[in-house]
């Protein structure tokens, strides 16, 4: 019986058991909110991958390097005098003037393919061929990560076809087949460290987003040391063997992924595979309130009005016919691509500074594992992403350019400290552009945005490598090139909107309106 016109029962039940409505960030946030076990493990294994992109990226360093000779004669009768302290004049002596100190093992390709008189061109051949191959690969690649096969997939072929294609390398019986493999291998490594971030960041919640992801930054610093340790220990065997000690983990780290990597839930509901998404929040979440069953996501209506293309390239389509998104990603390209040409021509030149190869890599190393703990410690819990950004690209382009005009032999001790300036706060602007970039763009196009983002970056890296050779004598023509460019593109970070402290997006029109929103409130 109704009293004072109050409600029947039963009306009061169906209105109690009505599902909760929440956002799939709400929901993520959540689910995976306490951080557990199987989220750790996941952590480990897909921060894994970046550890055998920089060891790729970076061999070349030891497997190109100047091999080390000696006089064998002197022919008093040269007019030229053989002086082993002298590599320059290494072209203008005899070939029985001199020998290479390993003649028995060739520690680099120079010397297996009689490079050491060889053009800047041919020499950086393998290595442009790499990130030329890596801005290809990019290209062909980045898009399938928000298609057809998924952060997941898309990471594990990659990894493959690159760990394979180093192993390839080390069987090369020439220098242009070795270059075809260095190109394959490339490609493959295009979407390896850019699609790792995605489907880390993807899967964590905003609390640890930064410290778990600072794990995958700190593997590709430990990639360089373990690199330069296994360089350093086969030196005096042939460069062959460092392509297969660091191919063969690579190819087993791949397989690991494929079987006990779990799928972005983000991108699964992208898919509208909902219950696949629930399955893998089960697994990764700690105990929840959330009931999956009965839950309704209140931003679906728009993920269904979305594009169903699953073409290689839908994603794309979808982030050019936004204006705004079109400036962003420009934006964004330009300025990636001065810091991609500053931060690789720093690690690549290491060899020009005139120090032990093995040390300077492995103090290089070590200085990026530290710019990496102070970025996700401190700098992007607490700090505007634009204004930083912005000011270690100054600083970094400024000490750049100022080294290269005193040049190496002129205040030894003012050179070192501002080489260390300009590489540690490269190192800072190389990692904070690439957690910008991912929080810049929804979920929808994050991975191809991403990657082309990160393919900007490596089309600077395209030209490191004759810049280096070419600043053998003059280092103005590549610190100084260096500087100018990330000085000048660091500017561009002005054009972008701030991202600290926001949620992820998933839909373009969900980031349209919060950037609206926030535009209006500036």
């Amino acid at each position: 019986m109704e009293q004072n016109g109050s409600k029947p029962v039963e009306e009061v039940e169906e209105k109690n058991t009505t599902p909760p409505s929440m956002s799939i960030d709400d929901m993520i946030e959540q689910s995976v909110g306490r951080l557990n076990v199987t989220q750790i493990l996941q952590v480990l294994l897909t921060t894994l991958a970046p550890l055998f992109d920089s060891q790729q990226t970076y061999i070349s360093i030891f497997a190109h390097a100047q091999p080390t000779w000696h006089c064998t004669s002197s022919n008093t009768n040269s007019k030229i005098s053989c002086s082993s302290s002298n590599n320059s004049n290494i072209c203008r002596l005899s070939k029985s003037d001199w020998a290479w100190d390993y003649p028995n093992v060739h520690t680099s390709i120079i010397s297996e393919w009689d490079l050491e008189c060889a053009s800047s061109f041919i020499t950086g051949f393998p290595t442009t061929c790499y990130f030329v191959g890596c801005l290809l690969g990019g290209l062909v690649l980045a898009t399938l990560g928000d298609s057809s096969l998924g952060r997941k997939n898309l990471l594990c072929v990659s990894l493959l076809v690159m760990s394979l294609a180093a192993l390839a390398s080390s069987f090369s019986p020439n220098f242009w087949v070795y270059s075809i493999f260095r190109f394959v291998s490339g490609a493959g490594r295009a979407p390896v460290a850019i699609t790792a971030l995605v489907l880390q960041t993807e899967k964590t919640c905003k609390r640890w987003r930064s410290r778990l992801i600072m794990m995958g930054f700190i593997n590709f610093s430990l990639g360089i040391l373990l690199l330069t340790a296994i360089a350093y220990l086969t030196k005096d065997s042939s460069w062959r063997n460092l392509y297969l000690w660091t191919s063969i983990p690579g190819i087993a780290c791949s397989l690991l992924c494929y079987f006990f990597l779990l799928e972005s839930p983000r991108w699964l509901f992208m898919q509208g595979r909902t219950e696949d998404s629930i399955a893998i929040l089960r697994k990764l979440g700690s105990t929840t309130s959330v009931v999956y069953s009965t839950l309704t996501i209140n931003n679906m209506g728009a993920l269904q009005k979305g594009p169903k293309e699953t073409s290689s390239f839908a994603s794309l389509k979808i982030l050019i016919n936004e204006k705004w998104a079109v400036k962003r990603l420009l934006a964004s390209m330009l300025l990636a691509f001065g810091i991609g040409l500053m931060y690789f021509g720093m690690f690549l030149g290491v060899g020009n500074l005139g120090f032990n190869i093995y040390l300077t890599a492995a103090l290089s190393a070590l200085l990026s594992l530290l710019s990496y703990l102070l970025t996700f410690l401190y700098w992007i819990p607490r700090c505007n992403r634009r204004i930083s950004m912005l000011g270690f690209c100054v600083i970094s382009g400024a000490t750049s350019i100022i080294f290269s005009v005193l040049g190496k032999h002129s205040y030894q001790g003012l050179i070192i400290s501002l080489e260390v300036v300009s590489l540690f706060c490269a190192c800072m602007a190389y990692n904070l552009v690439l957690m910008y970039t991912v929080e810049l763009f929804p979920t929808c196009v994050r991975n191809s945005a991403s990657s082309l983002v990160r393919q900007a970056m490596i089309f600077g890296s395209v030209f490191d490598p004759v810049l280096i050779l070419i600043g053998r004598k003059n280092k103005i023509y590549s610190y100084g090139v260096f500087g100018i460019t990330v000085l000048v593109c660091g500017f561009l970070v002005l054009c972008l909107p701030e991202t600290r402290g926001k949620v992820l997006c998933d839909t373009m029109e969900e980031q349209e309106l919060r950037d609206n929103k926030s535009s209006s409130i500036i």
